[in-house]
């Protein structure tokens, strides 16, 4: 990765320290002349490449598009009613439509300790997120959400309608999050993939296509200020065939959130009295035309659904806003592909217990298939019984319509009913099906039958909390103030490599314990500008230090041992007895390649790939046992949820587990609950004195209940830290007890 900077002379050198400090190569490769010419000079003062500004930033040519309508017609699917079974097990494998997890278990979800919202709900843990959502600091409240619509087979059928079922769905996925001034807070971006110039009429399709969103967007209030066209999605072969790509636009949306703790969740609410309800955005007759339901009975169809008025859509959009920042939402789903049937079951995959017992009797339409299958746009809303007369008022007064569906119950099964039949949808094997096309992908991928035990296990192990009776939540119980600017005299270092990621989270944490924090690089080490002595806590953060070439953490620990100021600082800050260390993710693999957490051992413990040999990303639980360690001694007998994200993260340790001071471990021992397959389900040790931590998870990511992928129901509205915040806090008691003798 490469940045252009153009800076002032006197700035040179400030930039140049900058860059050594962080290992970036910079160049100053020119300078501004104010001749209005641009050139390149070789040292032998030919010029190779010199032209005036204004040949460079001319009027470009114009584009002409030459193209004439074809008409195109597309054959509706026929159905029978008696299957609709075996027509939702069909839609419910269609990639489109089925599990994702083959997808959001492999990156990064909680980079950053800034995430407010990633793919995965619930105590399951399933993708099923209709929007992403990022804070944009940690300590307010303010942040960015994001969200994706399109619509590929009905663009097949009516490029306009599909352009604006791509704004409408990325609008329904976006909803959900409490945007800071409603649609006007939206923008757009619109990458446009289309054949162009392959076959004649698809010029025309484009131009229709881009048109009617554009005449949407501006209807609607938004701006598309940007975007990408990739405008030869055609495949060639020798033969002289050709394959080409279905014309659709991709919409992104984006926006500011006012409160990223108020985002609706998709997960049912079970424990309270409420009703489903129905809200229609699109203001039209329920169509199967390009919906996943005609796709898996291999057809297109010609009617297509479309939203037939944008004021009504803008009207809706921002009566359920109100919905959301007043908080009158207990759960909510859009409805795109699959249609209602599959965001009914979405919302209770999640879970471990309860349905819904669903009447269809309230909705006009009178042929069920078209009701459960079609893909009109549209949202489900789960609200309290108590706050029923309320959100009844704010859609009447908006002049949005909504039905009645049904209610939540204990039954693990969804019944559907329509004129006096009904329709019983078991929500465990439904599940399954839709799981298995994500477990057929996820084959191609993992190693060591690791797709097979994600299959069978993901829904035998849901995510357990149990906290200790004597926590608050609350700042004041450990005595912190997270508006803090004097110096509290007890010194931490954040150690960071080229590659580090997790620097300003492991900072932020060890701030609002109560320490003053420094950043460290490997280069200060190295340079003898930091030596260490006058610290008393240092980390070692997550990350991907020197891109893991050598293996991870492997270059990092030859930092220290091949450069001997580096060496001296750690040798000398580790046989002091009033320090205290903590590494993890990338910093834990550098302390057990370092053997500094268990130096008395004649067999090193190693940091191996992970069992299926691939980035595990999830929300894990993990049990703290008794154990005597400084920064979670306390903490013994907890169950809290933490983000784990590592590739190399198997602790392979030689001896029985006795001999090891084990202070966290995974609350399930197979996969994917062991996101790793460590020894002993390890998920951190600690030296025999307690005062040297190293773990996978990252507990710096987790310290504030809204950066968890889930946590207790009963206290995510009260809590203002998490129990991992303790931990912390405890190293900075110890310290402080340490400088008073």
């Amino acid at each position: 990765e490469r940045m252009g900077l153009l800076i002032q002379e006197e700035a040179i050198e400030h930039v140049r320290k900058i860059a050594e400090r962080e290992r970036a190569p910079m160049y100053v490769v020119g300078e501004t002349t104010g001749d209005h010419r641009f050139a390149f000079q070789q040292a032998d003062g030919i010029r190779p490449f010199d032209l005036a500004v204004e040949q460079m930033f001319g009027s470009s040519p114009k584009t002409y598009m030459v193209d004439k309508t074809v008409e195109r017609h597309y054959e509706m699917p026929k159905y029978e009613l008696s299957q609709l079974h075996e027509y939702l097990t069909n839609v419910l494998q269609l990639e489109a439509v089925a599990c994702k997890d083959w997808l959001t278990n492999k990156v990064d979800r909680s980079v950053t300790g800034r995430v407010a919202r990633q793919q995965c709900q619930g105590e399951l843990q399933l993708p099923l997120s209709d929007c992403g959502v990022v804070a944009l600091d940690y300590r307010g409240e303010k942040g960015i959400a994001t969200s994706l619509g399109h619509a590929p087979q009905a663009a097949l059928a009516d490029p306009a309608a599909g352009s604006i079922l791509s704004v409408s769905e990325a609008l329904t996925n976006l909803v959900w999050a409490p945007l800071a001034e409603g649609l006007d807070s939206v923008s757009l971006s619109a990458n446009w993939m289309w054949p162009c110039r392959s076959q004649e009429g698809e010029d025309a399709r484009l131009y229709k296509a881009v048109k009617a969103l554009s005449d949407f967007c501006c209807a609607l209030q938004i701006n598309v200020p940007t975007g990408k066209d990739s405008l030869s999605m055609t495949q060639k072969y020798p033969d002289g065939s050709k394959v080409i790509a279905p014309g659709t636009v991709i919409v992104s949306a984006g926006g500011e959130v006012s409160d990223i703790k108020k985002v609706v969740s998709p997960v049912l609410v079970n424990n309270e009295k409420s009703t489903l309800y129905h809200i229609d955005f699109s203001f039209d007759n329920l169509k199967l035309g390009g919906s996943a339901f005609a796709q898996s009975l291999g057809k297109v169809g010609d009617d297509v659904p479309c939203v037939q008025d944008a004021e009504y859509f803008r009207d809706a959009f921002l009566a359920v806003q109100e919905l959301v920042n007043k908080g009158l939402i207990l759960a909510g789903h859009d409805i795109s592909a699959g249609g209602l049937i599959t965001t009914l079951l979405e919302m209770c995959f999640a879970n471990v217990e309860g349905g819904m017992e669903i009447n269809l009797d309230k909705i006009k339409e009178q042929d069920l298939i078209k009701i459960l299958f079609a893909e009109n746009p549209g949202i489900v809303i789960q609200v309290s019984d108590k706050h029923r007369d309320e959100v009844k008022r704010i859609m009447e007064d908006a002049g949005v319509g909504y039905v009645a569906l049904g209610k939540p119950t204990d039954e693990r099964h969804i019944l559907v009913s329509k004129n006096g039949a009904t329709y019983q949808f078991g929500i465990d094997y439904m599940r399954d099906v839709w799981y298995s096309t994500s477990y057929l992908l996820d084959r191609k991928q993992s190693m060591n039958g690791c797709a097979k035990k994600r299959f069978e296990n993901y829904k035998m192990q849901p995510l357990e909390f149990a906290f200790k009776p004597d926590f608050t939540g609350k700042f004041s119980q450990f005595g912190i103030d997270p508006n803090r600017r004097t110096p509290s005299g007890i010194r931490a270092v954040v150690i960071r490599e080229k590659g580090s990621n997790s620097e300003r989270e492991m900072a932020y944490a060890l701030y609002l314990a109560g320490f003053d924090v420094r950043d460290v690089t490997m280069t200060d080490l190295i340079s003898g500008r930091e030596t260490l002595e006058d610290v008393n806590m240092v980390t070692y953060v997550g990350g991907f230090s020197n891109s893991d070439v050598l293996g991870s953490a492997k270059g990092w620990a030859g930092g220290f041992l091949y450069n001997p100021k580096a060496k001296e600082a750690l040798d000398k800050f580790y046989a002091r007895k009033d320090t205290l260390s903590l590494g993890i993710c990338n910093g834990c693999q550098l302390m057990m390649e370092l053997g500094l957490i268990n130096p008395e051992h004649k067999k090193k413990g190693k940091m191996l790939h992970n069992d299926s040999h691939k980035f595990e990303s999830e929300f894990a639980g993990v049990v703290i046992p008794a154990n005597r360690s400084v920064m979670f001694g306390s903490l013994s007998g907890s169950k809290i949820g933490v983000w784990v994200a590592h590739g190399e993260g198997k602790f392979s340790l030689p001896y029985d587990e006795d001999r090891y001071n084990v202070v966290a471990k995974f609350n399930y021992d197979e996969y994917p609950g062991n996101p790793n397959g460590s020894d002993y389900s390890v998920a951190a040790l600690a030296s025999a004195d307690g005062r040297h931590l190293a773990m996978m998870p990252h507990p710096e990511r987790s310290i504030l209940p809204w950066q968890n992928g889930c946590y207790p129901a009963d206290r995510i509205n009260s809590d203002q830290i998490t129990p991992w915040m303790e931990a912390f806090v405890n190293a900075r008691k110890w310290i402080e007890e340490k400088m008073k003798k």
